[in-house]
């Protein structure tokens, strides 16, 4: 049994975890930049990459804290390899890997996508192998079967924006800050249903992909439809109904083809989507929807229990990573 130190760096949230492979996760904490980047409406990769510097070795020194551990008890060290910002994965791996070094222990890389797919192992109940995932994180859409740690088969992704942005920039559109899917979220829950109609893309397409960039347009024509001319603000009832019609036009695509590709597969067992009866739906902890370390403190635990790396403390970043690519590794 080893205890596993887990870095997260992809992108905006320095995530650190301590995962023991024998008695599951000892201690987590989360660092997220939203403020910081909110006052551009967005992420600055530069200082993005900045502030994880500042924040992976105060984590790492705090989750040991937590779990009564010390650096030397450490087995292993797993990082975000990639997909994400260049520079922001840059720090996770380089910090780790010299860690790893001068602890004398594997350093294993992660694909940040495998990290979500696994994460709901880490709740109770948990699913088993194999698995339809639905995988909605950022500026990916896809739907994956999962018959094990490293066999992912695609079965549909999106050929444009991916449902995330899709709630950013309709977030954006409608005069929300950032980041903009849960403050349109929010916005929805005081909207009223059937005020407004959009488009469902792909709904009835056949297949399992998705696409998002035409219900953008088609909230953008909804928003200039009820502004009011000469610069003055849109009605607030108004903005949550749109508001509301987009969620429900991105949730029902999402919910729609998920069901398909259960219908596809023949599988019993849905990950992170809505569900109806007939089959089991998984969520990870709310804690663990978000970019976390615990996610890939977990999947390096899962890699190991697979195969001792090489101690090789040499890396690369993959900022664009097909997670079909991976394997075994």
């Amino acid at each position: 049994m080893k205890l596993v130190l887990g870095i997260e760096s992809s992108c905006d949230e320095t995530g650190v975890a301590l995962y023991h492979t024998g008695h599951g996760l000892l201690a987590h904490a989360l660092h997220t930049q939203a403020a910081m980047h909110g006052e551009y409406g967005g992420v600055v990769p530069e200082l993005a990459s900045r502030d994880h510097i500042r924040r992976v070795l105060p984590l790492v020194r705090e989750v040991a804290l937590t779990a009564g551990c010390a650096l030397p008890d450490i087995g292993a060290i797993a990082y975000t390899r990639g997909p994400g910002l260049s520079g922001a994965l840059l720090v996770g791996a380089s910090i780790a890997c010299a860690l790893a070094y001068a602890l004398d222990i594997p350093a294993i890389p992660i694909h940040h996508l495998e990290g979500h797919l696994l994460s709901p192992l880490l709740s109770d109940p948990a699913p088993e192998f194999p698995f339809v995932a639905l995988l909605v994180s950022g500026g990916h859409t896809q739907l994956m079967r999962v018959d094990g740690v490293g066999r992912y088969i695609l079965l549909g992704e999106t050929l444009d924006d991916a449902a995330g942005e899709a709630f950013d920039k309709s977030a954006k559109l409608l005069g929300l800050g950032y980041p903009g899917g849960p403050e349109l979220a929010r916005l929805a829950a005081l909207g009223r249903p059937g005020q407004f109609r959009l488009p469902r893309p792909m709904l009835h397409s056949g297949d399992l992909n998705f696409s998002f960039s035409g219900l953008k347009t088609a909230v953008l024509s909804l928003v200039r439809q009820h502004t009011p001319e000469r610069g003055a603000p849109m009605d607030e009832q108004a903005r949550a109904d749109i508001a509301r019609t987009t969620q429900e036009a991105i949730v029902e695509v999402l919910a729609s083809k998920a069901l398909a590709a259960l219908d596809q597969t023949g599988l019993g067992q849905l990950v992170v989507a809505g569900g109806v009866g007939g089959f089991r739906v998984f969520y990870p902890d709310l804690e663990f929807c978000t970019d976390n370390g615990a996610m890939i403190a977990f999947a390096g635990a899962l890699r190991l229990q697979q195969q001792e790396p090489k101690r090789d403390y040499r890396f690369e970043v993959k900022p664009r990573w097909d997670l079909q690519e991976i394997g075994t590794v």
